[in-house]
């Protein structure tokens, strides 16, 4: 395993370059057809997977194929999770986590929390707090709840003239201060 992997010896995280985002549309297609993320299916899904807030993002492989994803994104006017942290008094900037997914095969791995603890980190080394949003119903809720993020609350969300969706806020627990 090289010094930009982690997760497992099966399972490895590295920076994600524009020749993945092929790879990425596929496994994000798998995880859509069998877990319904996105939600709504974006017309152009490599777009959607680098939005103009992108800051990084990463991918996970098994066996040389991408299973999974992850980005940290600026937040924008609207986002829920941002405006939460920043009214719950978080003090520190933040920063979302998004377009997280693992195929359904590579669930179960450590991949999540993988790519989840190289995106904290990256958020942190900016000076920036990582929050996110997931739908509600999402088992993807219960998922981040374990890692030990903490719970802003749920807000209904306008996708759509006919579309609201209540979306559940979290940010990474807090970092232990270092000690002199």
């Amino acid at each position: 395993m090289t010094s930009d992997s982690a997760a497992s010896p099966a399972l490895s995280v590295r920076l994600r370059v524009p020749a993945d985002l092929d790879a990425c549309v596929g496994a994000l297609a798998l995880v859509h057809a069998h877990s319904g993320y996105p939600v709504n299916w974006p017309a152009e899904p490599a777009d959607w997977l680098t939005p103009p807030t992108l800051l990084t993002a990463w991918v996970a492989e098994r066996d040389g194929r991408i299973v999974g994803h992850a980005a940290l994104c600026r937040g924008e006017e609207g986002d829920p999770a941002p405006e939460l942290w920043a009214t719950r008094g978080g003090g520190t900037p933040s920063v979302c986590v998004n377009r997280l997914f693992l195929a359904p095969e590579a669930r179960g791995l450590g991949g999540g929390a993988a790519l989840m603890e190289r995106a904290v980190g990256e958020a942190r080394s900016r000076g920036l707090h990582p929050v996110l949003d997931v739908v509600a119903a999402d088992p993807a809720a219960a998922f981040y709840a374990r890692l030990g993020w903490q719970d802003l609350g749920l807000v209904n969300q306008r996708w759509g003239p006919d579309q609201v969706v209540p979306l559940r806020c979290f940010a990474a627990p807090l970092s232990a201060e270092p000690t002199d």
